[in-house]
């Protein structure tokens, strides 16, 4: 049986839980309660030795980090949110790494002060506040030239930036996506998915 271990308020655990929604993975999902640090404790550290959550058990296979996991459930049901052509990957795999990188971590700056309430200072703000302009507008350069990230078809690229957004819409990002047409758009088509709907619990 193939378990995941998470939670499914958590942004990472959402990113895994839509790519099983997408690939229609038969799956067993174990809350992690975060709440009771139940992710820093045993038996989760087992799982995850940097106490975060999700984690995989795969008949056996255990492992973690959400974008690995994403990728090895998509592969294991030979599913399509990879591209088939080398450039169309080169592409999904560059702008995975753009919100890596350049996005989430600034967006749960603001994810943090407004949505699971714990206060950030106002220069960490101002900081996160700077990134996320810059990175949203390099998005919104990028979904001019096509509907998603990595080209015409819906990918993990996407997924990795969804759950970020969807919080993001109850915090001043809100704002700034409203300023661009193409990042709204995107945000439009991905969010009224059917599977997502489902992720996040309005349907």
């Amino acid at each position: 049986m193939l378990t995941i271990f998470g939670h499914s308020m958590s942004t990472c655990t959402r990113k895994v839980l839509m790519t099983l929604a997408e690939t229609k993975l038969p799956h067993e999902f174990v809350t992690v309660d975060f709440g009771k640090n139940e992710h820093k404790n045993q038996p989760h550290l087992g799982r995850q030795p940097f106490g975060q959550i999700p984690a995989i058990d795969d008949g056996g296979f255990a492992f973690y980090e959400s974008r690995a996991i994403c990728r090895y459930l998509n592969e294991k049901a030979g599913g399509n949110l990879v591209p088939t052509d080398i450039q169309g990957r080169a592409l999904m795999e560059q702008w995975i790494s753009i919100e890596t990188s350049n996005f989430s971590g600034h967006a749960m700056k603001f994810i943090y002060q407004d949505v699971f309430k714990r206060p950030q200072e106002a220069a960490v703000l101002e900081t996160a506040g700077k990134g996320i302009e810059k990175a949203l507008g390099v998005m919104d350069a990028r979904l001019a030239k096509s509907p998603y990230f990595a080209g015409d078809s819906f990918t993990l690229a996407d997924i990795v930036f969804m759950p970020y957004v969807e919080y993001g819409m109850q915090t001043p990002m809100k704002q700034m996506i409203a300023k661009l047409p193409n990042v709204g758009g995107w945000w439009n088509r991905v969010s009224e998915r059917g599977t997502w709907q489902k992720v996040v619990g309005k349907k």
